[in-house]
């Protein structure tokens, strides 16, 4: 079955089968079949199971770093890209339940449905055991990713980091703006901003449109104390 061949790459046998089920099941398939409950809620629960297994990692192995320092960090282990990255080596695509419309447009190779369905996978754990399982879990599929965000190896750009807290808040009023261009033509300077419901959050400058978007999501990722 196709569930015990990934409990067999979780190293974790469900007790209610039921959870991983629900944990694989997209929305387009439960929005085709309406008896089915999609991954949505495990996947809410999920993420904060993993912001704390990574957070009290990174508190004890890393005793003489500061806040920002550690939050920095777990951003760059929980973000989409890592959790994708982490997600190959369950073959996690191979698993997930989407609806024909998903499945025909690439869904199971969709960087944000694979994280998704990786935090709802967590969260499956954590209800069907305990904290300590789902940590040791965890853990040891994130461990390269660790390794490297330790090492300081491992980055992303800042607009991917703002895009995946976007994400997680389910924010929809979220955009950049080109706010001026001055300077001469071989030597111009941009200035953008960004805008989260309606309100100015962070602003940038740069040689180029691409370079001050950076800079203004590096700085609206200071003013939310994410980095």
């Amino acid at each position: 079955m196709e569930i015990e061949r990934l409990e067999q790459k979780l190293g974790y046998e469900f007790k209610d089968k039921e959870l991983i089920k629900v944990a694989l099941t997209h929305s387009s398939k439960s929005n085709e079949n309406k008896t089915l409950q999609n991954n949505e809620r495990l996947e809410f629960l999920g993420d904060a199971v993993l912001d704390l297994c990574v957070g009290a990692y990174l508190y004890k192995t890393l005793p003489g770093k500061k806040e920002g320092v550690l939050t920095k960090l777990r951003a760059l282990i929980v973000c989409a890209d890592s959790l994708f990255s982490a997600s190959d080596k369950l073959d996690l695509g191979e698993f997930i339940m989407l609806g024909k419309g998903e499945m025909h447009s690439g869904g199971k190779y969709k960087k944000n449905i694979i994280a998704d369905c990786f935090e709802a996978v967590l969260g499956a754990i954590y209800l069907d055991s305990d904290y300590e399982k789902v940590s040791t879990i965890a853990l040891t599929l994130l461990s390269d990713v660790i390794k490297k965000a330790i090492s300081g190896n491992l980055t992303y750009d800042y607009k991917t980091l703002l895009q995946e807290y976007i994400h997680s808040k389910n924010i929809k009023d979220f955009s950049y703006e080109l706010v001026q261009i001055k300077g001469p033509e071989h030597d111009q300077i941009f200035t953008s901003k960004v805008i989260i419901n309606n309100k100015d959050m962070g602003q940038g400058e740069g040689k180029n449109k691409k370079e001050s978007e950076q800079h203004a999501a590096l700085n609206t990722l200071k003013k939310l104390k994410l980095i």
